[in-house]
């Protein structure tokens, strides 16, 4: 166990110090909320059920009977909240003679931005993971697949065949694939690229492919048509938490049932002194699950 003593900042119980530095970077802002819909929760876990639907009608010749289809339950996505927290201990002869208050004053800073930082990277790891076969969803295979399996049967994909880089070209299939996605009985559903998704590495890449009115590196006088047919209308988000630095994303008009985020308790601070030793103990928790439900709610693409 970490115990901040008098040993841990010795220089705090002496006069002459100038300046404490470290504890004073800014903070990103939340960033999590654009890879995710946020939902509050209640529960011990929270499960989303799909609802398969109808096929497509059949001819009713005269006479005949009419052709009567099934509905089902379908895939079972679990949202279950972890708990993390995070605390330090502070010796009572540290907290009586820190000079400065490095530590006692500023503890709820020192935990609130441990605990933010936390929460972003367990959120991008969703995406970090995202062709990795050890987290899978409901239908047991990664986020982005070329064999996402329908319930009832058959599969689909939401990546190309092959990985690409950010490009005008990339984007241009993308969208493409994005429109001709199906439901579970394999009837059309109106899809469309909802905002783009990246790592701090290819914003400079993605700004001369989106805001161009023209197409980007052609001697040609062209139209750039992701710019005029307006396909991200909700913008690029850069995440500074995405590890891989050539891998894209698109998320869909899919939200709701797409990239998911269940709230179960937000973060709270505790303060307490344990009776024998007289040292002040602090912490904080928070309660939360990322995930997906439909993996038609994102595109994507780990780079070439």
């Amino acid at each position: 166990m970490g115990i901040v003593t008098s040993g841990s900042f010795a220089k705090a119980l002496y006069p002459g110090v100038s300046k404490w530095w470290g504890q004073a970077y800014d903070d990103w802002a939340v960033e999590y909320t654009d890879l995710f819909e946020s939902n509050s929760s209640k529960r011990a876990f929270e499960e989303d059920v799909q609802f398969t639907g109808l096929g497509l009608a059949s001819i009713k010749r005269e006479g005949a009977a009419i052709t009567y289809d099934s509905m089902s339950q379908g895939w079972v996505t679990r949202y279950v909240p972890v708990n993390y927290g995070l605390g330090f201990i502070i010796t009572k002869e540290m907290v009586e003679d820190d000079l400065y208050g490095v530590i006692g004053r500023k503890r709820a800073r020192f935990l609130a931005f441990s605990m933010r930082q936390t929460k972003e990277i367990v959120g991008a790891n969703i995406y970090n993971r995202a062709t990795s076969g050890t987290y899978t969803g409901a239908d047991a295979v990664a986020l982005l697949s070329t064999v996402h399996v329908n319930y009832t049967g058959g599969t689909f994909s939401n990546r190309p065949s092959v990985h690409a880089d950010l490009s005008e070209a990339s984007l241009e299939s993308a969208c493409i694939a994005i429109s001709k996605l199906q439901n579970d009985r394999g009837l059309r559903i109106s899809l469309a690229a909802d905002c783009l998704v990246i790592p701090t590495d290819l914003v400079f890449e993605a700004e001369r492919i989106l805001k161009s009115p023209y197409r980007v590196g052609t001697a040609d006088n062209d139209v750039n048509a992701l710019h005029a047919l307006g396909k991200f209308p909700k913008g690029v988000k850069v995440n500074h938490y995405l590890s891989d630095t050539d891998a894209w994303f698109i998320r869909t008009n899919l939200r709701e049932d797409g990239m998911k985020c269940y709230n179960r308790k937000g973060v709270s601070f505790g303060v307490d002194n344990e009776f024998d030793t007289e040292n002040a103990k602090f912490k904080a928790t928070e309660r939360y699950a990322f995930g997906w439900t439909d993996p038609r709610g994102i595109f994507g693409s780990v780079g070439a």
